[in-house]
């Protein structure tokens, strides 16, 4: 019903028509008016067709409107993901979000020029939202506040700006006190001018008690805690029947890999082993690589509960205190894991490869294994380092120096480095921060991300080869706006920049910024133009990786992504391609969420780290890059802690810096410090502010400014003024036009920067 009236609507001789005309135009029966009312909500829902006054149809494309998902930044601009393929991103202002959320299904008009007004290539598509199709999400998390007339809630997230009222609380389990966090129901919201009404229905607690920090970022994300029970029942009788009947003699028709040096390597705290490799030298120059991957797709089959609940969960997600995982342990941590010594199925690729890396033939198929050893990333890089004493150990330089050849013909083809350090927090067991780990991306980690990239790009090439439809995984190029910002931010810092819409010019300028100062800085500020990463059914290509055929293969435990294509690649399963664009599009969503929720879990837990700071007294002095300059202050780049933030020039003690725009630094007046893009600081943390989610440091004294300042204090004060006169003439001498001081003081900060800072940039991919 649904392809027939958007078959109609499309006609070029159709005119708007209501209910009763569409009866007749379709053909239909006078019983199956419900039918097509149902139909027609449907696809309202979807905003693929638009009610007009006399309750007429058109299609939406007609009236330039666009349904899809709407991503709101902190700052409150929009970009709407259209849901259409091949349609652009649509950036919505602040102004023109109406009442939409972050993550909503909105329908967006588009901004049309007038005929003969042509658009720049560089020009952003714009429009406004016009009709919320589906929320996200019902409820959110804040902390309860009286006003003088009414209760209301300030929400958690900072992109939701309007606090929601809501009457007093009543069947919550508990009463509320003002400053609790609280779970919010939305009512209604009639327009962004007005607030949203709610109603309280959870009492999370007081912001410090014990669990609430992380309760709340759960409920927020609407993260499942637990299994459904028959899901559970499901995976536990799937365990106990292979302990029963397979137990390693069952191999059918699996290519038997038992006897290979088949080895894992994973993080130090990971269960959930689901890629192994054996590399074999064949002849002087050539060698068989194996990427073994577990065998998820054996066990969960389609369309039952645990299907349906690894789709809804759409992968994994690894909160800094805990892991919810897509699968239940049973199957994730246990029966698919490939762990060491014990008999595991796995859907192989194998490879016949060059000494240089060159991938000479592949094969794909189902295999049995049982691994040889377990790796951590310490340990594999341990063993790199040091002679070889036994055959894994060889293997594993081996492996290393085929994965290098194979990393450096990547780079040549125009892959880009975007790798950062990674940090992670360890708690203690009151679930405070312990201490916070850099992670490097060391020649270890880059051992098995070469053959998982190699492996998801041999599946993409055989998918797309056999014309078989699938998810794949795209990142699509930067636009060329970004471009053009960044490059021109680029040149204000006097380092050669050519045009970045061509790859080997990014490419050198990547590698121009690895050896300078303010290389760091400015990568970031490349990293956060370019677009975020999402699944389709279009094999759009990989910009970061330079690569035009990918998908993801290589973790089925942890994204169903990654499951589907084992079933579409191996088990001939037949998906629509409607069916997987929704998929593509709800696992975008169920990622993109998941990876919030990761952000998230790590800033409560460092807020209360660096709160705990402040009232202490006890303040931590951290080395931090300057990653952006304004006259009201600098932003700060803290690795140690993993977040960034913003020195105030208020919060820097006796001196009074003065913003060059030209240089694009500041001049301190008493203490002639130069601070300028790139140069690394040394910081305390100054203020916490948990509602706005960000932090901002001060600068630490350098030591010898501090002594020259001790010293001045202790000189006689007629030799003091004496000396100060002296300086003052010498002042006035080098004193030139422009130099005069500004009025005001150095805390007259614009009022539209007030409060806000930049986001974090996201880390690095995992490994797959």
């Amino acid at each position: 019903m649904d392809d027939k009236i958007l078959k109609l609507l499309s006609q070029k001789s159709y005119t708007p028509s209501n209910v009763p005309q569409l009866i007749s135009s379709l053909g239909l029966r006078p019983n199956q008016q419900q039918e097509l009312q149902q139909a027609i909500s449907r696809l309202e829902t979807k905003g693929l067709i638009l009610r007009t006054k006399g309750n007429r149809y058109i299609q939406a494309r007609e009236a330039d409107l666009v349904a899809g998902v709407i991503q709101i930044t902190r700052g409150g601009r929009g970009f709407l993901q259209p849901d259409e393929a091949g349609l652009t991103e649509i950036a919505i202002l602040e102004s023109g979000t109406s009442t939409a959320m972050h993550g909503d299904r909105v329908l967006v008009r588009r901004d049309v020029k007038p005929a003969g007004m042509g658009k720049s290539p560089s020009e952003e598509n714009t429009g406004s939202v016009v009709r919320i199709l589906e929320r996200k999400r019902a409820s959110l998390v804040g902390t309860l506040q009286r006003g003088k007339q009414f209760l209301y809630v300030i929400p958690d997230d900072p992109r939701m700006r309007h606090h929601i009222i809501v009457p007093p609380p009543r069947d919550v389990g508990r009463q509320p006190q003002i400053g609790d966090k609280v779970v919010v129901e939305m009512v209604s919201w009639e327009s962004r001018n007005s607030n949203p009404e709610g109603e309280v229905i959870e009492v999370l607690g007081a912001p410090d008690e014990e669990g609430v920090d992380m309760l709340s970022v759960l409920r927020h994300y609407d993260m499942p805690l637990h299994f459904p029970k028959e899901v559970l029942h499901e995976a536990n009788t799937i365990a106990l029947e292979r302990e029963k009947h397979e137990s390693g003699a069952a191999l059918g028709e699996r290519v038997d890999c038992r006897e290979h040096l088949v080895i894992t390597i994973d993080p130090d705290d990971a269960k959930d082993f689901d890629d192994a490799i054996c590399l074999e030298r064949m002849s002087q120059d050539r060698w068989r690589l194996w990427v073994h991957i577990a065998d998820v797709s054996h066990y969960v089959k389609p369309g039952g509960h645990l299907d349906v609940e690894a789709k809804k969960r759409g992968n994994s997600t690894y909160l800094v205190d805990r892991v919810i995982p897509m699968l239940p342990e049973a199957l994730s941590n246990e029966l698919c894991s490939l762990k060491p010594n014990v008999d595991r199925l796995t859907k192989c690729v194998e490879f016949l490869l060059s000494s240089d890396g060159t991938v000479l033939q592949t094969k794909f198929y189902a295999a049995l294994i049982c691994s040889k050893r377990r790796f951590t990333y310490k340990e594999a890089l341990a063993t790199i380092e040091k002679p070889a004493t036994n055959d894994i150990e060889r293997m594993v330089h081996q492996a290393h120096e085929m994965a290098q050849n194979i990393r450096r013909t990547r780079f040549k083809a125009g892959s880009l480095d975007l790798d950062f350090p990674e940090s992670k927090i360890r708690l203690n067991e009151q679930g405070q921060v312990l201490r916070i780990e850099k992670i490097e991306n060391d020649v270890s980690h880059q051992l098995i991300e070469e053959y998982m990239l190699l492996a998801n790009e041999a599946v993409a090439t055989k998918l797309m080869k056999i014309n078989r439809p699938a998810v794949y995984r795209v990142h699509e190029s930067p636009k060329e706006k970004k471009l053009i910002e960044f490059r021109d931010q680029v040149l204000s810092h006097h380092v050669p920049c050519g045009n970045l819409t061509r790859r080997p010019e990014v490419q050198k300028l990547l590698r121009q910024l690895a050896d300078l100062p303010i290389g760091p800085a400015l990568k970031i500020g490349f990293l956060r133009s370019l677009m975020r990463a999402r699944y389709a059914v279009e094999p759009l290509g990989h910009y970061g990786l330079s690569k035009t055929k990918y998908t993801h293969f290589t973790s089925p435990i942890r994204r169903y992504a990654d499951l589907v294509v084992h079933r579409v690649l191996f088990d001939n399963a037949l998906i629509t391609p409607k069916e997987l664009k929704d998929i593509a599009d709800h696992i975008t969503g169920t990622e993109r969420n998941s990876s919030d929720a990761e952000r998230d879990s790590k800033e409560v837990k460092m807020y209360a780290y660096l709160k705990a700071q402040i009232k202490s007294g006890k303040l931590e002095a951290y080395p931090a890059m300057v990653t952006d300059i304004r006259n009201f202050g600098f932003f700060v780049e803290v690795s140690d802690l993993g977040m960034s933030g913003l020195v105030h020039l208020s919060s820097v003690p006796d001196d009074f810096f003065i913003f060059d725009p030209m240089r694009n630094q500041l001049y301190g007046k008493h203490s002639r410090r130069i601070i300028k893009l790139g140069d690394i600081v040394t910081v305390n943390v100054y203020t916490v502010d948990s509602f706005k989610k960000q932090v901002d440091f001060t600068l630490v004294e350098k030591p010898g400014i501090a002594a020259a300042r001790e010293a001045r204090k202790s000189e006689p004060r007629q030799d003091r003024g004496r000396e100060q006169q002296r300086r003052d003439k010498g002042n006035d001498k080098r004193k030139t036009k422009g130099d005069e001081k500004p009025r005001g003081n150095r805390d007259r900060r614009p009022a539209q920067d007030k409060g806000k800072s930049k986001d974090a940039p996201k880390g690095p991919p995992r490994k797959k």
